[in-house]
Order: structure tokens, then sequence, then C-alpha cells
């Protein structure tokens, strides 16, 4: 088989990056090493910026998004003693942020592609992109008992942090930054009403607690535990009650409480590797950073990512120029590290970290008293929450 793009990995980002070039005429095919259900099954984050709200517009899939889909113009910001509201619409003129699943943005992804007969093959195992080093890469992989490859110009390394196109990089040709936080997110998902219209970010002595939303009906809640923590330890009961200790009593007082239908144990990790590009080989999404979820970044980071990949390429096959391929790592990096400090910031103000002691304590409150009394403090936060242009 030949194609133009090979995409490896079948998410959000690839499937995305897959829609775009379909629509500028650009042939690709994707792969991936799971079946639909299971991708389809993995829940992740549900607050889009802006301008990943405008490319699923621009890539036919935002129908069901503007109907469904529940835009926020603000969030409150909770720190020991101090409360505040986080005016998004008023700080930014104008912009806000869409609370819309990654499952369902999924879900839509591959819709258009069964609409279009487009070429993803599921359950593609040992995939290997070779030659990429060279004018001719090639990407093999088996498939009911059967070895295949595929020729192209570019491959697309969409799949994942734990992935095999970063793995399949020479060493010592990446750079790779870490940092590993000792907490992770407990959370539930549970068919309730959301306790606020808006997300509440919190840091109680306890911990961190965040209060969100998939729909009018259907609410996600996380609490930071310990590294290591057994998701069976804690009860439904259990959590709803850390919730109410950890959300206030304001909170306390509305929210709602029902069997968990989801329970599970993000651990928190910052990863960037250095560079994005080897040769014809690009890597985007998971497979080139790691944020924390405190502030929504992970599914937004990759999807600037695919705007400066597909724009590179778009341009490659329509103005035979590779400018933008040269270029992508760079300025895919550029925003990816803006998104790293924000999350790393909002990550310290919300925790409580046990090495820290009481010190981190004052210095938490003395940034949310800065944030309360500065309007240039808001204004910064609001900006980086929405998303920083492209």
């Amino acid at each position: 088989m030949r194609t133009q793009v090979v995409i490896i990995g079948a998410g959000p980002s690839g499937l995305l990056l897959s829609q775009l070039l379909h629509l500028a005429g650009v042939d690709c095919v994707v792969l991936e090493r799971r079946d639909p259900e299971y991708v389809l099954s993995r829940i992740r984050a549900g607050v889009l910026e802006q301008g990943m709200v405008d490319m699923l517009e621009r890539a036919g899939v935002s129908d069901r998004m503007r109907k469904e889909g529940l835009p926020h113009d603000g969030f409150t910001l909770s720190v020991t003693d101090t409360r505040l509201r986080i005016d998004l619409k008023g700080l930014t003129g104008g912009k806000s942020v869409m609370v819309y699943g990654q499952t369902e943005v999924t879900r839509d992804l591959m819709d258009a592609h069964r609409a279009r007969d487009g070429k993803v093959i599921y359950e593609a195992s040992n995939v290997a992109p070779l030659d990429f080093d060279g004018p001719n890469p090639r990407v093999t992989y088996d498939k009911d008992g059967t070895s295949h490859e595929i020729a192209c110009d570019f491959i697309c390394g969409c799949d994942g942090f734990h992935g095999v196109s970063r793995a399949s990089v020479p060493d010592g040709a990446i750079t790779e930054y870490e940092k590993v936080y000792p907490f992770g997110w407990l959370g539930i998902l549970s068919y309730v009403k959301p306790v606020d219209h808006e997300l509440i970010y919190a840091n109680h002595p306890n911990g961190f607690a965040l209060a969100s939303m998939r729909s009018k009906k259907l609410s996600r809640y996380y609490i930071q535990v310990p590294t290591g923590t057994d998701v069976n330890a804690w009860s439904d009961d259990a959590i709803w009650d850390e919730l109410k200790i950890r959300l206030g009593s304001e909170a306390a007082d509305r929210i709602e409480t029902g069997p968990s239908i989801e329970k599970s144990i993000a651990p928190l990790r910052s990863f960037v590797a250095e560079p994005l590009r080897f040769g014809r080989l690009m890597l985007a999404g998971d497979a080139g950073h790691i944020v924390p979820p405190t502030g929504a970044k992970g599914l937004n980071l990759a999807a600037s990512d695919i705007h400066y990949l597909s724009e590179a390429l778009i341009e490659f096959y329509g103005e035979n120029s590779a400018a933008g391929i040269d270029s992508y790592s760079q300025k895919a990096l550029a925003r990816i590290w803006k998104a790293e400090r924000f999350s790393w910031w909002m990550t310290m103000l919300l925790h409580q970290f046990p090495d820290l002691g009481p010190f981190n304590a004052r210095m938490q409150q003395a940034d949310m008293d800065y944030l309360a009394s500065s309007h240039a403090a808001q204004v910064s936060l609001a900006e980086n929450y929405v998303g920083l242009p492209y």
C-alpha cells in the first residue's frame, strides 16, 4: 500500500489530523492497535479551549458539540479562606471554554471517518515506523495474522506517551524533561446534577478537589490522593464525604450524591520530549508531551500540535513548500512550554505537597490573595485558561 501520510494512533489527535488532511485533499491512513470500543472507553478531559472548538468546526465535526456542549464563561478558585470566580469572558474580551468530553470528540471524529469511508485500521499490532530518516519512510504492521507495509512521505506519531512512535527514535536523539508529582487524582463519574454550572477548583488542607461535569446530568469529581493509592480503598460514600469537606460548605450544601459509574486514579506528571521532528517522523500530543490535568491543557495542547502539523502538511502538498515541516517542532514546543508552565503553576497553587510544609501553604495563600486583588493577574490566568493563540 502507498499513501502520503501514515498516522499512528486513532485517538482524538490522530483522527482530527486525518480529518483535516482529508478536507485538504491529502491522502492518509490511520493505524490503531486497539479496537474502537476500547478507544471510546477511555475517560479523559472535558474542557475545550476556544482554539480547539474552532478547529472542530473547521473539521466539520462540531454539530453535536454545539447542541450538547456546555459553554463556560468562568470558573471558581478556592484556596483556604479565599474564594474567587475568574470571569473568563470579561477578562479576555469575549473568549470562553466549552465543556464537552474527549470521548464525545472522539466519537464525532469516528462518525465523520465512517461517513466518508476514511482509512482507519483498528487492531493493527506490531506497528513499526521505519526509514523515517530518509526520503522513503514506511510503516509495517500485522493485522489478522498477516504482515502489511505502507510506503509514505511522512509518519505522524499520535499514539500517546507509551506508543511506538517516540520509542522508535534512536537513542540520544531526544532530550526528555520530566517532573513526577507525589500524588494522583481519584476521579468519580456519576449521573447526578453538577454542584455548580461552572467548574470549582479547590485547595483544602486535606488536598485538592475539582467539581466538573460532562453534561447537565453527568458529573465528574476528583480528589487528590497519594501516589500508590488503591482505588478500591475508597468507597463512593467516602469520596462524596471528602468532596464535601474539600469543596467547602457552600458547595457541600448543594452537592448531589449517587453511585459511581466509573472510578479511576490518574497520576500527575509534566513531560516534554525535544525535538518533535525526526526526519519524516513527527510527534504530536501525548507522544511528545504530558501535562498535569490541572488547567485542562492535555487534549488542548494536542490540538495545537495538530494545528501546526496539519498546516505544515497541507502547505507541503499544496504549495510544494517544506517551510512548515521545518518549523513544526519549534512552533509547537514554544506553545507547549507555555502550557507546561501554566499547568505546573496551577498544580503548585492547588495541591498539598507532602515535602513543602507550612511555607508552601503560605505561598499558596499569598498567590491566591494576589489573584484576588490584581486585575492583571486575573487577566493572565484567564488568557492561559482559554488558550493562548496558535
